[in-house]
């Protein structure tokens, strides 16, 4: 018997480690495609149409979109419908996976201001989902590769493996019939890396992926600790209106019926007109965000600040009008342009500015510090901690009225 889970264990331990480097392939191939997609779109087509382009184009998007999802479904499902399935259930269906492909990649071609996340991770599930249907005559453990996908795809969508073990600890069980929980944790942890590790080699081989920027010198001088409480309530104001933000969009998907073609359009059209005016409101920002680090001073103030509250707007205008995907990566962006906005306001180490307004602004939409310190690792310096703490902290904790539910909850459940 003992030999026979050793057995099980090393054959489950493989299976997992195999699904952990499939995942990060899978993960950076789709963002390949969408990177060309969006060259092809914004960047060697000739623009004949000058500053009426964002809006032309977004508008064709939208009307795209529209006739997709009437066609297809509303694909994909969000982060949190994503990893509430596999917790429950185990599995994610991948009967439909090739509409979950192509209706993740379809917003963000079009500029649509949402994440990759939820698209991403909802293919990646039920590939894995796909795979331990396959390996289930070996053993009923064999299905739990279901979850160390999903959570080995987020270590590679966010390029952070703590993020991604943290998930997968955090929703581990007692299923398990072959190994201890440390040999679990260990095996998680193999495939997380896994799934790391082949993203990270095959986007420095051929490049695309994400790219976040990283923030190294900060300063904690005597004027920035002064500032510090004043500009963690600005981000936490932002994090609270994006869930207003989306409780108000949705209440008008809801209002506007079954016409998927006509919200996705007065989406696009809506997000054109903000590109037109403020360009960086558009298209998920981690690309945005370097092109912001090197101009920023070259901006004003009042056109930074508007285009972190407008990204935040806009963001929750996509999810609920047809252009799905997530909002991490808008809400990052959202966060470094209040954040650039009010050191040009201040005088102060924009940096600063910068990680506590977004560490405020993430935690008032995820609404769970612990998670959200460990995905602004992405950005911020590890001596950076107690700042992270504690601006994620404060914005996790402003109440939202009681008929406002913490959409932002799902990056992180």
């Amino acid at each position: 018997m003992d030999r026979v889970r050793a057995a099980n264990t090393a054959a489950f331990a493989v299976s997992s480690v195999v699904t952990g480097v499939a995942v990060g392939a899978f993960v950076w191939a789709l963002l390949f495609v969408i990177d060309l997609g969006i060259s092809s779109i914004w960047d060697r087509v000739p623009v004949y149409l000058g500053e009426f382009y964002p809006l032309i184009m977004c508008t064709v998007g939208g009307a795209v979109i529209g006739f997709f999802v009437k066609r297809c479904g509303p694909y994909p499902e969000s982060l949190q419908t994503v990893l509430g399935k596999v917790k429950a259930d185990g599995r994610y269906g991948y009967d439909k996976i090739g509409r979950m492909s192509v209706g993740a990649a379809l917003p963000l071609i079009f500029g649509g201001s949402v994440g990759p996340e939820a698209g991403l991770t909802g293919a990646v599930a039920a590939l894995s989902t796909w795979a331990g249907d396959r390996l289930r005559r070996f053993g009923r453990g064999f299905g739990q590769l279901s979850r160390v996908g999903t959570y080995a795809a987020l270590s590679a969508i966010f390029t952070a493996p703590l993020y991604g073990l943290a998930g997968a600890v955090d929703g581990d069980g007692e299923c398990d019939p072959y190994a201890s929980k440390w040999v679990r944790w260990a095996i998680y942890a193999a495939a997380v890396g896994g799934a790391f590790g082949a993203f990270l080699l095959l986007t420095r081989m051929f490049g695309g992926g994400l790219s976040l920027p990283r923030y190294t010198d900060i300063s904690f001088g005597k004027e920035e600790l002064i500032w510090a409480v004043p500009l963690i309530l600005v981000g936490a104001v932002a994090g609270w209106l994006f869930h207003i933000f989306d409780a108000v969009f949705s209440r008008i998907s809801e209002l506007a019926g079954d016409r998927p073609v006509a919200k996705a359009v007065t989406a696009g059209v809506i997000l054109g007109l903000c590109g037109m005016a403020l360009p960086f409101v558009m298209f998920s920002g981690e690309v945005q965000a370097d092109e912001l680090n090197a101009t920023w001073a070259a901006l004003s103030a009042a056109v930074l600040v508007a285009t972190g509250f407008v990204k935040i707007a806009a963001t929750a205008l996509c999810v609920n009008m047809g252009w799905r995907g997530g909002h991490f990566f808008p809400t990052v962006f959202a966060g470094i342009s209040i954040g650039y906005g009010m050191a040009s306001v201040l005088g102060i180490d924009p940096v600063f500015c910068v990680c506590a307004v977004t560490a405020a602004v993430v935690g008032g939409v995820v609404r769970r510090p612990l998670m959200a310190v460990l995905l602004l690792f992405l950005c911020f310096p590890l001596h950076s901690v107690v700042l992270l703490a504690a601006a994620t902290f404060v914005g996790s904790k402003v109440p939202l009225p009681g008929s406002v539910k913490g959409a932002g909850q799902e990056t992180s459940e």
